[in-house]
């Protein structure tokens, strides 16, 4: 019970981020947070607000997806925490927050949109950022052998 893109939603009308993979449902963004060197979304295209508006095999397809980011998250970068979250306040189009944390992040053990708990460190952010490419990598070839 899905709907088509709707006028003026952000993540309609636009990517919502750097595509590391697109599939015929969803997409995975890379999201520039700043602070946040390993900030993804998994993005469902079709226009819906909320979880239970999906068909129960779009809901494992999603959180499948939500799964491989998360995993090969752990497996590149070795976090302290993943946080997987499914808000959607600013803006209601169902998307999934994968985000990768570190003890060192301005907000940890906070969530990202917590107070800020200490200076950013630039050179850490940019130790895992180099990651990312082979990592995306990894994750896009991930995607591919599941389809098919």
């Amino acid at each position: 019970m899905t709907a088509p893109r709707v006028a003026g939603c952000p993540l309609c009308e636009g990517a919502g981020g750097r595509v590391v993979f697109e599939a015929p449902a969803f997409r995975v963004i890379h999201a520039a947070e700043e602070g946040f060197p390993a900030f993804y979304r998994v993005v469902w295209k079709d226009h819906v607000a909320e979880w239970s508006d999906l068909a129960p095999e779009e809901r494992t397809l999603c959180m499948d997806a939500v799964v491989v980011v998360e995993q090969c998250l752990r497996d590149a970068l070795a976090p302290a925490k993943i946080n997987i979250a499914a808000l959607g306040n600013m803006v209601p189009h169902l998307h999934w927050h994968v985000i990768a944390r570190f003890d060192w992040d301005p907000r940890f053990p906070g969530s990202v949109w917590a107070e800020v708990q200490r200076e950013r460190e630039p050179k850490r952010e940019a130790a895992i950022e180099k990651l990312l490419p082979a990592l995306e990598q990894k994750m896009a070839e991930r995607f591919a052998t599941r389809s098919s």
